[in-house]
C-alpha cells in the first residue's frame, strides 16, 4: 500500500503566498517524477509543476516565476511554494508521484486534493 497525503491549502489574499506539501508512504522502493497539477471547476485538470528525479524541473507558463516546486528524497516529499497568488490560481491541487514499489514496478499515484482559494 502506499498514501500520498497533502497538505497546505487554504484561502489567500491576492499577493499572498502558500507551500503546499505532500508526503508519500507505505511500501516505496524509490521515486521517479513527482509533479503538481491543480483543477478549477469547469475546467481539466493541468500540470502546474513537474521534477524528476534528477533532472530540470518543468513549469505551466501561467506559474514561471511565481511557483517554485522541490522534493526531499529521504522525507519522500513533493513541496509547491506559490507566492504572488492570483484569483486564477484557485483550483483543487493534486499531488502526483511516480513510485516504484519494492518488486520494481512503477505505479502513478496521486494526492486527495487541497483546495487553493484565491480572493479578497
Amino acid at each position: 500500500q502506499v498514501q500520498l497525503v497533502e497538505s497546505g491549502g487554504g484561502l489567500v489574499q491576492p499577493g499572498g503566498s502558500l507551500r503546499l506539501s505532500c508526503a508519500a508512504s507505505g511500501s516505496i522502493f524509490t521515486i521517479n517524477a513527482m509533479g503538481w497539477y491543480r483543477q478549477a471547476p469547469g475546467k481539466q485538470r493541468e500540470l502546474v509543476a513537474a521534477i524528476p528525479s534528477g533532472g530540470m524541473t518543468n513549469y505551466a507558463d501561467s506559474v514561471k516565476g511565481r511557483f517554485t516546486i522541490s522534493r526531499d528524497n529521504a522525507k519522500n516529499t513533493v513541496y509547491l511554494q506559490m507566492n504572488s497568488l492570483k484569483p486564477e490560481d484557485t483550483a483543487v491541487y493534486y499531488c502526483n508521484m511516480a513510485i516504484v514499489r519494492m518488486y520494481g514496478e512503477t505505479y502513478d499515484y496521486w494526492g486527495q486534493g487541497t483546495q487553493v482559494t484565491v480572493s479578497s
